[in-house]
C-alpha cells in the first residue's frame, strides 16, 4: 500500500542549522508518527513545506503522490493543518471564523462543526481576542478536523490545553486514525508522541538523528536525540565550573 504521506530527501535551508536537510519518512492511512525536536529543529519548517506554503530547495513532499508545492490547492482541502502559531482575525468571534473556513472549503454539513465545539467547551460567540491561548488553540483544533480531512499535520496541538482537553483531543486523533486518516504531529513532549503515535521521528538542528517507537527509549537517550550528546550530559556543577573558567 502506498503511503499517504511520502517525503524523500527533503531539503529546505533557511542557513547553517537552520530549515530541514535530507529528511525522509513516510506515513499510511491510520498512521501516526510523532516528530520530536527542540524548538527550531525544523518541525514547523517540515509542515510549511507539507502545505506547499514554501518551495524545497531539494528532495520531495508528496500527499496522495501530489507534489506539495505543485498541487497545494488540492491537497489543502484535503489536510487538516493546526500550525504551532495559530494567526487567527482578533477581531471576529469563533463562530464567525470557523464559519468562514467551513464556507472557503464548500463544507455545507456543519454538525461536526457544532459537534467539535461542544465537546471542546469553546463559547462561540465571544470574539478571538478575548480567548485565552487554550480557548485560542481550541478554535485551531475544530478548524482542523470539522471537514473530517483524510490527512492531520498537527505541529504542538496540546499547547495551552488542560488535562481534559489533551485528552478529549487524543480521543479526536484516535477516532481520526481509525477513519483512515494519516497523522503527523509534532512536538517536543515525549509523553504526547507515546500516547498518541505509533513510531517516532527525531530531529535535530534540521536533520533526522533516529526513527523508532518512542517508548523504546530511556529518559536519556531521548535527550541526546533531542538535544545532542554534550548538552544532554551537561550538569549544573559542571556548567557552573565552566563557566568560571
Amino acid at each position: 500500500m502506498e503511503p499517504v504521506i511520502s517525503v524523500e530527501g527533503l531539503t529546505k535551508s533557511y542557513g547553517p542549522a537552520r530549515g530541514v536537510f535530507d529528511l525522509s519518512f513516510s506515513v499510511h492511512g491510520g498512521e501516526a508518527l510523532g516528530f520530536l525536536g527542540a524548538n527550531g529543529a525544523g518541525k514547523t519548517v517540515t509542515m510549511r513545506l507539507l502545505m506547499g506554503f514554501v518551495r524545497a530547495h531539494a528532495g520531495e513532499a508528496r500527499i496522495f503522490g501530489l507534489d506539495c508545492f505543485d498541487e497545494r490547492p488540492t491537497i489543502q482541502r484535503r489536510v487538516g493543518y493546526l500550525p504551532g502559531e495559530l494567526a487567527l482575525p482578533s477581531d471576529m468571534t469563533a463562530q464567525a471564523f470557523l464559519h468562514m473556513q467551513a464556507s472557503l472549503r464548500g463544507l455545507h454539513d456543519l454538525e461536526t462543526m457544532h459537534a467539535l465545539i461542544d465537546y471542546f467547551e469553546l463559547n462561540p460567540s465571544v470574539r478571538i481576542r478575548e480567548l485565552s491561548k487554550g480557548n485560542k488553540q481550541k478554535v485551531g483544533i475544530v478548524n482542523a478536523f470539522m471537514h473530517a480531512p483524510d490527512v492531520l499535520l498537527l505541529d504542538e496541538p496540546t499547547s495551552g490545553l488542560d488535562l481534559l482537553m489533551q485528552r478529549r483531543f487524543a480521543d479526536l486523533v484516535q477516532e481520526s486514525r481509525s477513519k483512515g486518516a494519516a497523522v503527523l504531529l509534532s512536538s517536543h513532549v515525549l509523553g504526547e508522541v507515546e500516547r498518541l503515535c505509533d513510531q517516532a521521528l527525531f530531529v535535530r538542528q534540521g536533520r533526522q538523528t533516529r526513527f523508532c517507537d518512542p517508548a523504546a527509549l530511556d529518559a536519556d537517550a531521548i535527550v541526546e536525540n533531542l538535544y545532542g550528546p554534550e548538552a544532554a550530559r551537561l550538569a549544573w556543577n559542571d556548567f557552573k565550573t565552566r563557566r568560571a573558567s
